[in-house]
């Protein structure tokens, strides 16, 4: 922002500064606009130079791969290879690079798998949740300098569906083939990218001879968030349905935290996943005990909230129970009147060991490079210190072991495509929960289940229980499920966590 000039002095002479620099403005209009055409031309030709220039992806590749899997050898086909993206005139624009892992035998299902971000590539879903291998990340202690080094999976879904692990354009080794205006208009905004990622499950499925087998998606956080869309738009405008969908802590209600002022939403959403870290640290944390909290959060906890001043004893109570409910400071939790914000929280929780929690799970830490500053300095202690990890394991099982060789950059996490997407538009506001009803709604026989782990802050499991509550049944009550499990955002990092999700997502799968 410009300072504001309150001299008089100072006044006259940026007028007459300003006079001087009209007159010349005004003599060299006609060259200005004679020369901006030729800038953008040259910048357009240079970018086009520099697409022109990338080298060109390699030809798909497979390696024939093995798991010990429940006591027997599971043999499978990894195959590493690309997608073109095409535009509405028809013109390649972009190339979709997918993992999959493939076993022989027939009338097997086939599971499509997306992380979010957006701006994630899908390999934490793969190398840390589904995948038949992977390497560990996301736990209090591990460090981003552990071996990188990939062990059988036993929480993998291998056993019992192909798996198809997609990553958007701008992540992983996917990339656009146009300039950076056309790759935000068609790939960085909320409703292109619904479109092409449909079209991508589509173009695999054709390719591979694989459109009558069964089909599910997986998708976490934004994944999570795109697989309602996506579901919906493959039946009503591809042609293809899907006959289940996992949604891995998703981003279903971007609203939810909206006009804390007034709505208690996002303290009845924050606070469970508050108190169960907090029974967690105490090894308390059972779904008894969970019970309970729900109870409160959607009970006494709402009924204060809205209560406000009009009872003057309302606040009192929440400040005594929310205190008993988080173990925070009840100095802290008075001053905040019993409504918990996410940032102070995680900053406050840890505060006396000079540590700071992770938005995805507060129980996983790590040291505040910046204890004395009035904000948060630093990025999330889980989100950086995962990429590491992931980025070496995937970059060398792909090029190493499957033998797909390439010199492109491998983004598991580009922040590029995030500053870079559109946050504003409409249809994102709305979120996914229009489309998760209609298409529940289209398909008798499709089930949802609604995967969360308890701590996680950044899409807490309160708020997919409260969505789900608020829609229609339609049929069999237990279509739509939410379950809950230990651990954050990236439950499944947990060995129990992980096995729960498997025995109740092939339980899903075994219902077809």
């Amino acid at each position: 922002m410009m300072q504001i000039i309150r001299s008089k002095t100072s006044i006259f002479f940026y007028a007459a500064i300003f006079a001087l620099a009209f007159a010349a403005l005004v003599s060299t209009t006609a060259l200005a606009q004679d020369a901006k055409p030729a800038a953008a031309d040259a910048k357009a030709d240079a970018g086009k130079d520099a697409l022109e220039k990338m080298p060109p992806l390699p030809a798909d590749a497979k390696a024939e791969q093995s798991i010990q899997l429940d006591g027997k050898t599971l043999k499978y086909m990894a195959t590493v290879g690309t997608l073109p993206v095409y535009d509405k005139d028809g013109k390649k624009s972009g190339e979709v690079v997918y993992t999959a892992y493939t076993v022989e035998g027939k009338d097997r299902p086939v599971t499509f798998a997306f992380n979010g971000g957006p701006g994630a590539s899908s390999v934490y879903l793969n190398l840390g949740a589904i995948g038949p291998k992977h390497v560990n990340f996301g736990t209090e202690g591990d460090s981003p300098s552990d071996p990188a080094t990939l062990q059988d999976n036993p929480g993998t879904w291998l056993g019992f569906t192909d798996l198809v692990f997609i990553d958007p354009i701008g992540t992983g080794f996917s990339r656009s083939l146009v300039s950076p205006e056309e790759t935000k208009k068609q790939f960085y905004n909320t409703e292109s990218d619904i479109q092409y990622l449909s079209r991508v499950v589509f173009d695999w499925l054709v390719k591979n001879g694989r459109l009558t087998s069964r089909k599910y998606y997986v998708g976490e956080s934004y994944g999570g968030y795109r697989g309602p869309r996506i579901t919906h738009y493959l039946q009503t405008t591809l042609g293809v349905a899907m006959n289940g969908v996992v949604l891995v802590s998703p981003y279903l209600n971007p609203t939810n935290s909206d006009n804390s002022d007034l709505s208690p939403l996002p303290w009845i959403v924050n606070l469970p996943s508050i108190s169960a870290a907090y029974l967690e640290r105490q090894n308390k944390l059972t779904p008894a005990a969970m019970a309970d909290v729900i109870a409160y959060a959607r009970g006494e906890y709402a009924t204060d909230l809205l209560k406000g001043r009009s009872d003057p004893q309302a606040t009192p109570r929440i400040v005594k129970r929310v205190t008993e409910l988080t173990g925070l400071d009840e100095v802290f939790v008075r001053r905040a009147g019993g409504r918990i914000a996410t940032e102070a929280y995680l900053r406050e929780v840890f505060r006396e060991q000079g540590k700071i929690g992770s938005v995805y799970d507060s129980n996983v830490t790590s040291f505040d490079p910046f204890p004395y500053s009035p904000d948060q300095r630093m990025n999330d202690p889980m989100l950086e210190s995962i990429i590491a990890p992931t980025t070496t394991a995937m970059v060398d099982f792909v090029t190493r072991v499957v033998g797909w060789k390439t010199d492109a950059r491998y983004n598991a996490l580009s922040y590029e495509v995030n500053a870079a997407w559109d946050f504003n538009s409409e249809a994102l506001r709305t979120g996914a929960v229009p489309d998760l009803r209609q298409a529940v709604a289209n398909d008798p026989k499709m089930r949802v289940l609604i995967a969360h782990g308890w701590n996680d802050l950044s899409c807490p499991f309160m708020g997919s229980l409260l969505t789900v509550d608020q829609m229609p049944v339609m049929g069999d009550p237990t279509r739509v499920a939410v379950h809950e499990y230990p651990g954050g955002h990236m439950f499944y990092s947990r060995p129990a966590s992980q096995a729960a999700l498997l025995s109740d997502v092939k339980a899903m799968y075994n219902l077809h």
